[in-house]
């Protein structure tokens, strides 16, 4: 590694030593806000001086190896030889791994999530196969120990969805657009549709778009830049939510956006969980528009703000998902739509880790 990463992570070492001692400091303890920023801060900084640290022991211990390369002993030198390339390969793992955790952070990485799901091309089955996909989130969301809440929801006429838009968040305050980001996209399904008598394979699809969190000061919206109406609820939800108007519909004049929710009975409710969807459908926006003018001006991209293109395909009578940005191919459908995708998002996060790596280094 270059001499400037070895300073760059001898001050982060520094930084970390010197909030372990304030975080123990009783006066920093006693101020509660002040002490969850730093207990933050640290969190972030950890595994990059942990890896750090356990760089320089593999270093050490490769330096007192060397004088064993030269013993007159030929099975001692194959001993050391061979201990010598084991430390040579978690070095370069090592160095790998702190090169990615030396990338600029995405500063939505710690937010929740807004999870919108629609039923694309194909129907009645697009509608069931969005109702796969949101089970599937909904079950990783399980294992995750994360919330899921529902703010808008549209059934078909099979029980399928024609669209839902929920908040994934964690109590805990860990990324959940961290682990999602890399899921915005076109998804495909191939399969027999139950009507289909002859066996034919249908093909259809859903768009997700995952959106992180907006906060109040995250986006200012202004209420002449705003039309609203309130309406009656449709479709199931028993007495009051489809006899008082409570529904609420939002348009955003200048960009013309619109935002419907009529999850709950309350219009109130209602109104505050559409500004939280257009909030946050706003923050995509702009960032759109940010990561457009970087591309234009650096050709390297972690991520496209294109959700025309198919992303993945999930082949029922294959039994197999392709992810086709990168080429991953996995079998065991059952279990993927229940929630069992840690290793596809996994293997995501590490592309486009090195895919920036390259455009650091192309323009570095």
């Amino acid at each position: 590694m270059a001499p400037s990463i070895f300073t760059k992570l001898a001050e982060v070492e520094a930084r970390y030593e010197e909030l372990e001692r304030l975080l123990a400091d009783p006066e920093v303890i006693a101020r509660q806000a002040q002490f969850q920023k730093l207990a933050k801060e640290r969190a972030d900084l950890e595994e990059l001086v942990q890896t750090y640290r356990r760089h320089r022991q593999v270093q050490r211990a490769l330096e007192e190896n060397a004088p064993l390369l030269r013993e007159p002993d030929a099975e001692l030198r194959q001993m050391a030889r061979e201990e010598e390339l084991r430390l040579e390969r978690e070095r370069a793992a090592l160095e790998e791994r702190i090169k990615v955790l030396l990338l600029p952070p995405d500063p939505n990485d710690s937010r929740n999530v807004m999870l919108e799901i629609r039923a694309g091309t194909g129907g009645e089955e697009a509608a069931l196969f969005a109702s796969d996909l949101f089970r599937m989130y909904s079950r990783y969301a399980e294992r995750k120990r994360w919330r899921v809440d529902i703010l808008s929801m549209s059934e078909s006429a099979s029980h399928g969805l024609k669209e839902v838009v929920a908040l994934i968040s964690s109590p805990t305050g860990s990324g959940v657009y961290s682990e999602l980001k890399y899921e915005s996209g076109v998804h495909r399904v191939q399969r027999v549709p139950e009507t289909e008598a002859q066996g034919r394979i249908h093909t259809s699809a859903a768009t997700v778009a995952v959106l992180p969190e907006a906060e109040e000061v995250d986006v200012r919206i202004e209420d002449k830049d705003l039309r609203i109406e309130v309406m009656r609820s449709g479709g199931p939800g028993g007495q009051s939510v489809n006899t008082t108007d409570s529904a609420v519909q939002i348009l955003h004049i200048p960009t013309g956006i619109i935002v419907r929710c009529q999850q709950e009975k309350s219009q109130h409710k209602n109104r505050a969980l559409a500004m939280k969807i257009l909030r946050s459908k706003l923050l995509e926006m702009e960032r759109d528009k940010q990561e457009a003018a970087e591309r234009e001006a650096r050709r390297s991209q972690v991520r496209s703000g294109d959700r025309s293109e198919k992303i993945r395909t999930y082949n029922f009578p294959q039994d197999r998902l392709t992810d086709h940005r990168i080429g991953l191919t996995r079998h065991n459908l059952s279990k993927i739509l229940d929630g069992e995708i840690q290793e596809i998002i996994d293997a995501l996060r590490a592309h486009f880790q090195a895919e920036a790596l390259k455009g650091q280094e192309a323009t570095g």
